[in-house]
């Protein structure tokens, strides 16, 4: 197990959502222009209402990628029967550059999970080509992997994911 794909396989990301890829780009996905998200990271839904900026790192700005990011543990991880929903698409990013560069096809929702504790999971596959990637029918049911088979994608370039539960009033106390 790599490093890189260890943390994606023991959160069953890498399983659930993706088959075993080898990364070839480095991606930084940052929340509120100062948390920087690693693997496993819990995160508060009430401090992730706003897309995250999301910067690539490699390749150069004739190469374009589409980042998904998608719940594999809709509507409960014990009952993952939406899996998965989708929360956001954004395709033609250029290397080097961050998402803001890209075309928003799927527009970002914010986590909302109501039971137990649910894995969001960010993606970029690099495009054979500009424009080439079609938004899906709907965000229920979505599939990471037929998302990608359809739009020639092949496997991904970069994955991480975080952690979120439902806020309660006694949370943090």
């Amino acid at each position: 197990m790599s490093r890189l794909t260890g943390p994606l396989t023991v959160g069953r990301v890498i399983g659930d959502v993706l088959d075993m890829f080898t990364p070839s780009i480095k991606m930084n996905v940052v929340y509120n222009s100062n948390m920087q998200l690693n693997n496993a990271f819990e995160l508060l839904p009430s401090t992730i209402t706003a897309p995250p900026r999301v910067e690539v790192i490699g390749g150069d700005m004739r190469t374009f990628y589409t980042l998904v990011m998608t719940d594999p543990d809709a509507p409960s991880p014990s009952d993952p029967r939406e899996r998965e929903y989708l929360h956001w698409i954004v395709t033609d990013i250029p290397g080097t550059t961050s998402n803001s560069f890209g075309r928003e096809i799927t527009s970002y929702e914010m986590p909302r999970p109501i039971i137990g504790i649910h894995r969001y999971v960010f993606v970029l596959f690099q495009q054979k080509g500009r424009q080439t990637v079609l938004p899906p029918r709907s965000r229920l049911h979505f599939n990471t992997r037929q998302f990608a088979q359809n739009n020639g994608l092949g496997l991904p370039v970069a994955a991480v994911y975080f952690n979120a539960q439902r806020e309660t009033a006694a949370r943090g106390r």
